[in-house]
């Protein structure tokens, strides 16, 4: 098992910066590194989305309404992965999870999710 662990996130104003950071934790990590982490967001109302994601071997894929604005930075040997964000938008608002997984299942752990609210 892998667990998940957010935080960072809070209120930003618009085109604002906030800066997110997941760990994850587990026994499962002695045996090596997580293949894929990485970050989600669900606003009310909509389906949960890729905002970005880094294989182990630092393969990157943004989703298109945060390329350019919003950075991921993986660590591997410390199962970390932060999310730099600016040029914040009142779209960005929602829940963002941080998720994990194999290369058969990308998405086999979440945290709990923390909230992102861009408002003035």
């Amino acid at each position: 098992q892998v667990q998940l662990v957010e935080s960072g996130g809070g209120l930003a104003q618009p085109g604002g910066s906030l800066t997110l950071s997941c760990v994850a934790s587990g026994s499962i990590l002695a045996s090596g590194t997580i293949f894929m982490m990485g970050w989600y967001r669900q606003a009310p109302g909509k389906q949960r989305e890729m905002v970005a994601r880094v294989t182990s071997g630092g393969t990157t894929r943004y989703a298109d309404s945060v390329q350019g604005r919003f950075t991921a930075s993986r660590h591997n040997a410390k199962h970390t992965i932060d999310l730099q964000m600016n040029s914040l938008k009142p779209e960005d608002t929602a829940v963002y999870y941080c998720g994990a997984g194999s290369r058969s299942n990308p998405n086999a752990y979440w945290g709990q999710g923390t909230q992102v609210t861009v408002s003035s």
